[in-house]
């Protein structure tokens, strides 16, 4: 009898991992398959860098209004209900965007997208740190992996529909449609009931406040988040045109940028959890930090159509486990209600999607897009020296 209900439960967790990377996979090509269309979307609405920067800033705009909101959502209705909501919403409103008449419409499409966005990230994140805790192991990178996957399909479809002169509209519709079908049917397998009955925080903290030092670390970890955004940031919203209008790149191959990031992001969390285990997440994020500062660093010292591909697939690789380290690291700080860490981070990095589009276009008005994506190798350097607070952070008494 035990053995047959340990064998179901193992059996339903290996369904719930798969169902989770599913809400992943979508979540990161939703987006990504909009952005190999920002060139000609700015081209057809007449945008400034500046007034694109803003634009494309609504999105983050929407997460940073709408994330703090996440954990009520996820305590009232479950992450698995959360999530799927949202990401049936990012699909409406990544569709509307795309065929918005005006930079106005554009922004406001991209400011609900980016409030359902930021629902959803914390919804799926909290399921799958609850996967993570059936499993005793470490698998969150696992998860994060199959969102880059999931955004290089998405840049991919992208890249492949201009090509190919496949309508915009044809194509982000076809998109809504497959991926809102695929998370209804992964719902069906998700973990059921209340998402914090076994969460740590819930054992640790008893009538433990928390106090300033678990502040301080939410705040070290949001920054380390922030840096990986910002990166993440540079990649989606200002690489294609990086290699399209100041390297002179063909329509198609400009997206590859983008790309080669994702790509790299992918491989980084592909083996992130196995570093992990063996290094530390602080060094490998601090080695991740160095990477992208140097690889970034060098490819707009040296600018050609090679060297900038090359250089944002070292930032990728760089800041590959950035996010899911700080999210982990907060989703277990004491003293806070179950959750309560994760939702904070998850919501204050977004003030890297929220603050680079704008400063980055001003930067590139200004100086050019080359000066503006310094904000890469910045982000690597503010990694190296925050990235103590992941190995830092406060741990429950076992006593």
């Amino acid at each position: 009898m035990v053995s047959a209900e340990l064998g179901a439960a193992a059996v339903r967790d290996r369904r719930a991992r798969v169902a989770t990377a599913a809400l992943f996979f979508t979540n990161g090509a939703l987006f990504a398959s909009l952005l190999p269309r920002f060139p000609e979307i700015k081209a057809d609405l007449a945008l400034s860098n500046t007034v694109f920067g803003l634009a494309v800033a609504a999105f983050s705009g929407g997460a940073f209004v709408a994330g703090i909101a996440a954990g009520a959502l996820i305590r009232r209705f479950t992450s698995a209900r959360v999530g799927v909501a949202g990401t049936l919403g990012i699909a409406v409103f990544v569709l509307l965007a795309g065929l918005a008449p005006s930079g106005a419409l554009f922004a406001a499409a991209l400011f609900v997208a980016g409030a359902s966005d930021a629902v959803t990230d914390v919804a799926q994140n909290a399921h799958a740190l609850r996967v993570q805790r059936n499993y005793g192991r470490s698998i969150i990178n696992s998860f994060h992996a199959v969102w880059a996957s999931g955004a290089i399909t998405g840049g991919l479809l992208g890249a492949a529909a201009i090509a190919l002169a496949v309508p915009r509209t044809v194509q982000l519709s076809c998109s809504a449609v497959v991926f809102s079908a695929t998370v209804l049917i992964a719902y069906r397998f998700m973990l059921t009931g209340s998402d914090h009955d076994d969460h740590p925080a819930a054992a640790w903290t008893g009538g433990q406040r928390a106090g300033l030092r678990v502040y301080a670390l939410i705040g070290a970890l949001a920054t380390i988040a922030i840096a990986g955004a910002a990166v993440e940031d540079a990649g989606s919203t200002w690489a294609t045109l990086y290699l399209r209008d100041s390297l002179d790149a063909a329509a198609a191959v400009a997206p590859f940028g983008y790309i080669a990031l994702v790509a790299c992001m992918f491989v980084g969390r592909l083996f992130g959890d196995r570093l992990v285990d063996r290094f530390g997440e602080a060094a490998v994020a601090r080695a991740g930090g160095a990477v992208a500062a140097a690889g970034m660093g060098a490819s707009l010292a040296f600018p050609s159509v090679p060297s900038a591909i090359a250089g944002f697939a070292a930032a990728g690789l760089g800041i590959a486990t950035l996010i899911p380290a700080a999210m982990h690291a907060a989703d277990r700080l004491p003293g806070l209600r179950p959750g309560t860490g994760l939702a904070l981070v998850t919501w204050l990095l977004r003030i890297g999607f929220l603050a680079s589009p704008p400063v980055v276009g001003l930067v590139a008005d200004a100086a050019g897009l080359r000066v503006g994506l310094l904000i890469v190798p910045l982000a690597g350097v503010v990694t190296v020296l925050l990235a103590g607070a992941l190995s830092g952070r406060d741990r429950p008494s076992r006593s």
